[in-house]
């Protein structure tokens, strides 16, 4: 009967293995290194991490985490040059939400960056915790 039913339905088994590997995939590493607001101030009080935010400018200006760098994510690979002289202190990414954050920690991690953490729920949970923002410029 389960051969019949997968015989028959192999297009929509082959999307549910590969749907659930991927799933799978998420819950072993998906979340390598990404911290939740109250881990990433513990780094930055405590072991001076810096902070990286990926959003636009104009995002940035409305609103960011005390002495961020602005890097948007669309020039973000041409840029890292500036990160370099922070390259042994932890760094946290962040976005609105988390996901373009943790593309940038993959190119930081490529780019031979030890400690790279992405901010778990990004500048909306930052928010959401109730931590501050500040609009005044590096």
């Amino acid at each position: 009967m389960i051969l019949e039913f997968v015989g028959n339905n192999w297009l929509l088994v082959l999307a549910f293995v590969v749907i659930s590997g991927l799933l799978i995939q998420n819950l072993l590493v998906g979340n390598k290194g990404a911290v939740d607001p109250v881990e990433a101030t513990d780094l930055i009080n405590h072991k001076d991490a810096v902070v990286v935010d990926v959003r636009p400018a104009a995002d940035f200006s409305k609103g960011h985490i005390v002495n961020a760098i602005n890097i948007p994510f669309n020039g973000f690979k041409n840029q890292l040059g500036i990160l370099h002289k922070h390259k042994e202190r932890p760094v946290i990414v962040n976005c609105r939400s988390g996901s373009q954050s943790a593309l940038a920690c993959r190119h930081l991690r490529k780019e031979g960056f030890p400690d790279v953490h992405n901010l778990r729920g990004g500048i909306m949970a930052w928010e959401n915790a109730g931590l501050p923002l500040t609009r005044k410029k590096r």
